[in-house]
């Protein structure tokens, strides 16, 4: 049977993709050809990867409606937030909830952007 295996990517309309893209790269350190491009590993040629990718308008996402947020995976969330912070980037709020910490930020376009550190798997 086949199956979903992770995160293919996140489309979506912003008002200028080009400084959105911008932001994604200045502030989160991600950068690809079509959109922030999160490689799986060192070689993004290697591995799976997954894609933000973003659109002037909504021609290539209709007819699909907004109203979601955006979940990237960090490997250090209070060091990406004093990061973010340091760049002016207003953190909504942060939380060690012991399975995992989580900080939440907007983008440039109001798209809101759950970070997330994964922490140890709570006992069964």
């Amino acid at each position: 049977m086949a199956k979903v295996t992770g995160l293919g990517g996140v489309f979506y309309v912003a008002s200028d993709p080009a400084a959105t893209r911008k932001w994604y790269a200045d502030m989160l350190g991600v950068t690809g050809e079509y959109g922030p491009q999160l490689a799986w590993s060192e070689d993004p040629h290697a591995e799976p990867y997954s894609l933000i990718s973003h659109f002037a308008d909504d021609r290539y996402i209709a007819p699909g409606k907004g109203g979601f947020m955006i979940n990237l995976r960090v490997d250090d969330c209070d060091a990406m937030v004093e990061q973010l912070r340091s760049k002016g980037v207003e953190i909504l709020g942060h939380v060690d909830e012991g399975y995992g910490k989580f900080a939440w930020l907007l983008d440039p376009d109001g798209v809101k952007i759950e970070l997330w550190e994964q922490g140890e798997a709570p006992d069964s």
